[in-house]
């Protein structure tokens, strides 16, 4: 498996990754609606806001995550991971973490302080994520799980309590994704 940062001109093959991972999990409705997220992510989203990583086997995509510019009160520097897909028939097999892992340790060497996601608190903990609530930073819309609201710190520092809103890039600020 080899790992790199995603490239504009993979944009049709992760747009369709997305897809059939969430179509097989979910339903077809869903891989539409995450599809066509994932294409507005990358179509509206400014490069320097806009961080990809991919995963290849045999020179096909089989992986890719997207973290992008979450801003927060305190002014530090912040990306939220969103969203995450590994094709079917390799799941389970670390994939997932190994490119998250791979897109924090990027983040780590831009100076990033934080890093948020918004997901299954089990999977996201194996690569440092920990449960916040929208006490310490409030989320950019309502939670419709709020057990599921994450955050790390990439300094190893204790993350403060923020007060004040908090806000995402324009294509993950639609309520109907949280």
């Amino acid at each position: 498996m080899k790992l790199s940062l995603f490239s504009e001109s993979q944009s049709q093959e992760v747009i369709d990754l997305f897809k059939n991972v969430f179509s097989a999990s979910e339903n077809e409705i869903e891989g539409q609606v995450i599809a066509g997220f994932v294409e507005d992510l990358i179509s509206t989203t400014n490069s320097q806001d806009l961080i990809g990583c991919v995963a290849f086997e045999k020179g096909i995509i089989v992986g890719c995550i997207f973290f992008s510019r979450f801003r927060v009160p305190s002014g530090q520097e912040a990306f939220i991971l969103s969203p995450v897909a590994v094709a079917t028939d390799v799941q389970g097999t670390g994939i997932g973490q190994k490119l998250i892992q791979y897109g924090l340790d990027y983040l780590r060497r831009l100076n990033v302080s934080l890093a948020f996601t918004y997901g299954d608190p089990s999977y996201y903990a194996k690569t440092g994520f920990e449960q916040i609530n929208e006490g310490i930073v409030k989320a950019p819309c309502p939670l419709s799980q709020p057990i599921g609201w994450l955050a790390q710190s990439l300094e190893g520092k204790e993350i403060q309590a923020m007060a004040g809103s908090t806000r995402c890039v324009e294509a993950l600020n639609d309520p109907s994704l949280w």
